[in-house]
């Protein structure tokens, strides 16, 4: 999408972290934004936040994404307010790290419909409008971390959902493509954000933490490049990341030596 100036976008997960500084990359380019989040307060003080400094239209709405009648809601609302959606950011996630046997049942289910089940069923509300209007943009949250293969410790949950995500996203591209439609999966590190905060064995050392930045020009970049490009997927990943020790360590000893 070359001119983005009017555009309309999707962002969910945008009160805080990194939904929030994509939806302000959006505004920065002239797009309008429909924001949504659980936490209504949060979410209304960033929409006035963005509209103050970017001038863009900005509608809040609240918006669990592990419950359909919410995500059908926030695409009423925008079609409501806007008459057409052109970008969606889905960016809504929960995490969860504990060792597979010590990880508490209940969080399956969280997991599985925020950070798999919401993205695509959002997108199924959106893609019959995208494939009339014979353009759109998706733009999915994946994750660095299945880059790694064993998956990384702690993370097989979480990490397996966001390998359905990344597959589904690749498929989705090659279905859509005929209609003009962009999908792209952004594969980020470790993040210094609210949602990493609590890892304490991963976040004690600041250096192995991106901030927001690579992914804000990450999105950036897919949003803007010619109208016949569409990049698959974009890692961005903090170079000193905890994930990549070594699955086979580099000085080990040989059987016979």
């Amino acid at each position: 999408m070359s001119d983005l100036k009017g555009k309309v976008a999707i962002v969910t997960g945008a009160s805080r972290g990194i939904g929030k500084a994509l939806a302000c990359t959006a505004a920065s380019l002239g797009v309008n934004l429909v924001i949504g989040a659980r936490n209504e307060g949060p979410l209304k003080e960033t929409a006035e936040e963005i509209k103050k400094k970017y001038k863009v239209e900005v509608l809040p709405v609240g918006c669990d994404v592990t419950k359909l009648e919410d995500l059908e809601n926030l695409v009423n609302k925008a079609k409501e307010k806007f008459g057409r959606i052109d970008i969606l950011i889905n960016n809504a996630g929960v995490s969860s790290q504990y060792p597979f046997h010590e990880q508490p049942i209940e969080d399956f289910e969280k997991l599985a419909h925020t950070n798999y089940l919401g993205y695509v069923r959002l997108i199924r509300l959106v893609i019959n409008d995208f494939i009339k209007q014979k353009s759109g943009a998706i733009i999915n949250m994946v994750s660095g971390s299945t880059l790694c293969d064993p998956l990384p410790r702690n993370f097989i949950v979480y990490s397996s959902l966001k390998v359905g995500l990344r597959a589904f996203s690749k498929g989705l591209f090659w279905e859509l493509r005929d209609h003009g439609i962009k999908v792209t999966s952004i594969l980020p590190g470790v993040t210094d954000t609210d949602l990493t905060g609590k890892l304490a064995e991963i976040t004690s050392d600041s250096s192995r933490l991106m901030t927001t930045e690579a992914i804000e020009n990450a999105v950036r970049f897919a949003l803007t490049v010619p109208a016949n490009v569409c990049p698959l997927e974009i890692a961005v990943i903090n170079q000193q990341t905890p994930w990549t020790a070594p699955v086979i360590p580099f000085e080990q000893k040989h059987p016979g030596k």
